[in-house]
């Protein structure tokens, strides 16, 4: 319900603000647009300027190799050592790569100056090279007078000399080339701070005029959540009523539920009891006489004896499934025990047992009883199990039952359609102010864990009326 209240104070304050909202999108667009143009222009600069600084650099690391491989040569010729001519072969290779990566890199910038004046360069390292290619073989042939004859026509020098001036010219042309960009850049940096600077100021504005008209809306929603503070506290006060009247009403079912099967256990007892009892005293009767007058009818007899005798031992089974007498006669540990060792015995499943002696109200240990049953009722049913684990122990002032098995276990965060086994438990666990946790995960078994406060234990027998039953209800697989 608060949700909805803020949603519905928002739209209404912006009902009330329709140029705001409208003026402060276009606000943020025109910025997000200004800022994306700026960036988008300054970064392509950018990049060009990074590409004229790369040609640029390539180009004078192209003069220094043309101009070591001159030198190398010269030292070369003076000396004839062989250690001048290693520099010379490494630095007219590198020349050749220079010229590549020079053609590269006018080729992406796409000047047609620049272009020209890579074309010429590119014409006069040829020259230079085919120069001192020249006079390297014509003194590696011996014709050192022949190469220093070549050398003083001054083509070499003058190849050098005409180089220099068209990387200057180069140079210079790119220099201006990178003024005017970087000046670019910085026209566009401008004008991207003065437009995120204006933008900036619209927001502002937008912003003081929409917090100007919302004072009386924030002044309606505080009494809004104050009326919604006091309807939250007359529902939770309504919850907790309800709640109280649910349990009630849940502990009026249970018990008048336990007061039927007590009744019906009586009546068992003593009417079904008694006829059946009665037929057996009149089958003993019989059996002499009929020894002596027909004697073909005592295979018959003995039939009936053993149906008789079958039908009370049922009759004994229902009456201890509904009222537990050995919890009311031996107390609740061993009432467990023997329900353990029954279970063990009907169904092949191999049950622990660990009870510890403790003091419970005779309401609460039936609670618990009818717990340990329909769980075992439940693993029977559903889990699949080799082996359960049920123990019973005083924990902080608190009686502890836990029943575990190794089954396939479920998914205990998921409500089975047709199965209130566990509710049933929760809602009787509450009613005597306990608490019910249920651990489970497919294929990972389940566990049980029943707490009760503990209380004297009452000095008569447990009563079937004074409480409900769980196992009566419809399980889900424990």
């Amino acid at each position: 319900m608060t949700d909805r209240i803020f949603f519905s104070l928002t739209a209404r304050r912006l009902r009330r603000s329709a140029l705001v909202v409208p003026v402060a999108l276009l606000c943020a667009v025109l910025m997000i647009v200004v800022s994306e143009a700026a960036f988008n222009s300054a970064d392509s600069r950018l990049r060009r300027l990074v590409q004229w600084g790369s040609a640029r650099i390539e180009l004078m690391y192209l003069l220094r190799r043309v101009t070591e491989a001159e030198t190398s040569k010269r030292g070369y010729m003076l000396t004839a050592g062989q250690e001048y001519l290693e520099p010379y072969t490494h630095a007219r290779a590198d020349v050749q790569g220079s010229l590549a990566k020079l053609k590269s890199h006018y080729g992406e910038l796409d000047e047609l100056v620049a272009e020209q004046h890579r074309r010429r360069i590119e014409d006069l390292v040829a020259k230079k090279l085919g120069e001192m290619d020249e006079v390297k073989r014509l003194f590696d042939a011996g014709r050192r007078d022949d190469a220093l004859a070549f050398v003083s026509t001054g083509i070499g020098r003058d190849a050098m000399d005409d180089l220099r001036r068209e990387a200057d010219a180069l140079i210079a042309y790119q220099n201006a080339i990178i003024v005017k960009g970087r000046n670019d850049v910085f026209d566009t940096l401008l004008l991207n701070r003065f437009g995120i600077a204006a933008m900036t100021l619209a927001g502002l504005s937008i912003l003081i005029l929409f917090l100007r008209q919302g004072r009386l809306l924030d002044q309606e929603q505080a009494r809004r959540q104050a009326e919604i503070a006091q309807e939250r506290d007359r529902l939770e006060l309504e919850v907790q009523r309800r709640t109280a009247e649910l349990t009630e009403l849940a502990r009026h079912l249970q018990t008048a539920r336990e007061d039927e099967r007590a009744r019906l256990a009586r009546e068992l007892h003593d009417e079904l009891g008694a006829l059946l009892t009665t037929a057996k005293l009149d089958v003993a009767r019989i059996r002499p006489k009929l020894q002596q007058s027909m004697p073909e009818l005592l295979p018959r007899l003995t039939h009936l004896t053993e149906s008789l005798n079958s039908g009370i031992a049922l009759k004994r089974r229902i009456i201890e499934d509904l009222r537990p007498s050995t919890l009311s006669n031996l107390g609740l540990g061993p009432a467990l025990e023997i329900l353990c060792r029954e279970f063990e015995n009907s169904s092949g499943v191999v049950v622990t047992v660990h009870v510890q002696p403790l003091s419970l109200t005779a309401s609460a240990e039936l609670t618990v009883f009818r717990m340990v049953q329909e769980s075992l009722t439940n693993v029977a049913k559903y889990a699949q199990a080799r082996r359960v684990w049920v123990q019973m122990k005083v924990e902080g002032g608190h009686a502890v039952v836990n029943v575990r098995d190794d089954g396939v276990g479920f998914d205990a965060t998921r409500v089975h359609d047709g199965h209130h086994g566990l509710v049933g438990m929760r809602f009787r666990l509450e009613a005597e102010s306990g608490s019910l946790a249920v651990r489970s995960a497919p294929g990972l078994g389940t566990e049980l864990e029943v707490r009760l406060p503990l209380h004297v234990a009452a000095t008569t027998p447990v009563s079937a009326e004074s409480s409900t039953d769980v196992a009566g209800s419809s399980g889900v697989p424990a």
